[in-house]
């Protein structure tokens, strides 16, 4: 049968039923229940633990499981051979396929899930959470019918750059470079680009910021002149806020033609991570002092994600207030949910929670409201995936969630890093070290480099390449030294290099960030542990003194 098998109403009183007048349909609660988070979830897929826990508690594992088998053949009964055309079943996890069911109520046509009587304290707590923001379901509607998200990323323009002297050949050398920055800038997951061919649209002999700030709506703007001399060329760059008008830097960038033409293109990398770094650092400025209601909607996600990645807690905790504050602003705003989520892996995996099991929680239902908003958003994919291999060591989702981003966008640095992470928890060093290079080669932008020198120090560990696993452990330090797999990486790096009493040093550091920790909890807790890299990590841990 073409089209839709099943009918689901998820407002006022929850329906089930066949999509065929005359069919089924599933009158029991816990039954409704099952379809309606299965519907709900991204990909319409959840684990069977999930379930389990949601819908029957956590007192007694086994007799979950037995539940949740017994529901599944009361279902398969009352649907027949319609049960395995929608919904498919394996050991792990339980999938209804989106694309054979049919939503035929709307949010604000009753309350979601109304007089569905599910007495468990976990699916009320989930039934609560969705009937505060019943937002969260648009994507499973049609989007004619819903509002714009209201934008939350800083909006940039590249002005094409004039070329001043050099021969005719040289004379597209500025228009060029404008369109490069402007892709490389696209890259990003904290700005929103202007496209080159709308940029060139406001080009002048002078820089009209009146027309920029109309026709553009941008918040930023990089503009400039270009000169040849022979091999080498000079940027003259000025970037300013187009609100304001006020120039937040000028400078001159210079190099060779390969340094801006190459592939690799440091000089273009270096303007480009410029204005990366002063979008965020501009934000948290702005921010600071300041109350939640007077920062404008552009610059709170900004500052968010770069306090996310300061080396204080105080700062990581107003993260996550500016990333809640855009969102009660944006509530659809697939990004910032995803950003949330990381928000919690970051907490639970540096060992500054206070609640890992709410945490990890959270970490996963964020990004499952961004795959819920935006199933193709191809951050939203890569932070799923990140919080499934770092919370729940479900290496396989990881690989699957960051094979799919890379599929939407080959271009996605952070999946590109993550994906490496898993060859390297795995032992495949060398899969592990092209994916982490190909990464910072793809990621001039994001302001948290150490991140990117922190999880490339674990390649080169999976490689026992020491040295090198040693200077960007070091380099990811420098700019936070509270995160703690680096603290590990750079002990397990001094070890092999036979330099234990640096690493002794480094290791008493690590008991003071992060008291109680030990090899146990390493090997309970790393998604690397059952592998040659986490045995290595292990031995040089318990040789530094960790307990």
């Amino acid at each position: 049968m073409s089209g839709p098998l099943l009918e689901i109403n998820l407002f006022g009183a929850c329906l089930v039923r066949a999509a065929e007048p005359g069919g089924f349909e599933l009158t029991g609660a816990k039954h409704k229940a099952l379809l309606a988070l299965l519907a709900t979830a991204p990909f319409g897929r959840r684990t069977r633990a999930f379930l389990q826990e949601t819908l029957w508690g956590t007192a007694c594992y086994d007799s979950g499981r037995q539940s949740l088998r017994r529901a599944l053949t009361d279902i398969r009964h009352v649907m027949g051979d319609t049960f395995s055309e929608v919904l498919t079943a394996t050991n792990a996890e339980l999938t209804l396929d989106l694309g054979k069911v049919k939503f035929i109520g709307r949010p604000g046509a009753g309350t979601f899930l109304e007089g569905i009587n599910v007495r468990e304290a976990g699916f009320n707590r989930w039934l609560e959470g969705m009937r505060a923001d019943p937002s969260q379901l648009d994507a499973l509607f049609s989007l004619t019918t819903q509002e714009p998200t209201r934008p939350v990323l800083p909006v940039v323009t590249a002005i094409p750059f004039r070329t001043i002297g050099g021969g005719d050949d040289q004379a597209v050398l500025g228009d060029w470079l404008a369109e490069e920055v402007t892709r490389s800038l696209a890259r990003s997951n904290l700005i929103s680009v202007i496209s080159h061919l709308s940029s060139r649209r406001v080009v002048s002999p002078t820089i009209d910021i009146d027309m920029i700030r109309s026709k553009l709506g941008a918040d930023f703007c990089i503009s400039g002149s270009l000169r040849p001399h022979g091999d080498r060329i000079a940027f003259d760059a000025d970037f300013f806020d187009v609100r304001t008008g006020q120039i937040l830097w000028t400078r001159q960038f210079s190099g060779t033609l390969s340094e801006f033409l190459s592939p690799d293109a440091p000089g273009l990398a270096h303007v480009v991570r410029t204005v990366g770094s002063t979008i965020a650092d501009e934000a948290i400025r702005h921010t600071t002092g300041r109350q939640l209601g007077a920062i404008e909607d552009h610059r709170l996600l900004s500052a968010g994600v770069g306090l996310m990645h300061r080396p204080t807690l105080r700062e990581f905790a107003r993260s996550r207030e500016l990333i809640e504050e855009t969102l009660r602003r944006a509530p659809r705003a697939a990004e910032a949910h995803a950003w949330l989520g990381k928000w919690y892996v970051l907490s639970v995996f540096n060992g500054w929670t206070s609640d890992a099991g709410r945490d990890t929680r959270l970490a996963i239902d964020c990004a499952a409201r961004a795959l819920d908003i935006n199933p193709d958003s191809t951050f939203a994919l890569t932070v799923d995936g990140f919080a499934h291999n770092n919370l729940l060591k479900r290496m396989d989702i990881a690989i699957s969630r960051y094979s799919e981003a890379l599929r939407y966008n080959p271009n996605e640095a952070l999946s590109w890093l993550l994906r490496g992470m898993c060859h390297a928890f795995s032992d495949n060093s060398r899969e592990a070290v092209t994916h982490v290079e190909r990464a910072r080669r793809l990621s001039p932008v994001d302001p948290f480099g150490y991140f990117f020198d922190s999880l490339s120090a674990s390649a080169y560990l999976a490689a026992e390449d020491w040295e090198r696993a040693l200077e960007f452990a070091d380099r990811s330090i420098n700019s936070n030294s509270r995160h703690l797999s680096t603290l590990r990486a750079k002990i397990t790096a001094l070890h092999f290099l036979g330099r234990g009493g640096e690493a002794r040093q480094t290791a008493d550091e690590l008991k003071w960030r992060q008291p109680g920790c030990s090899v146990a909890q390493y090997l309970n807790d790393h998604p690397a542990a059952d592998y040659q890299l986490g045995k290595n990590v292990a031995e040089a841990l318990s040789a530094s003194g960790i307990p």
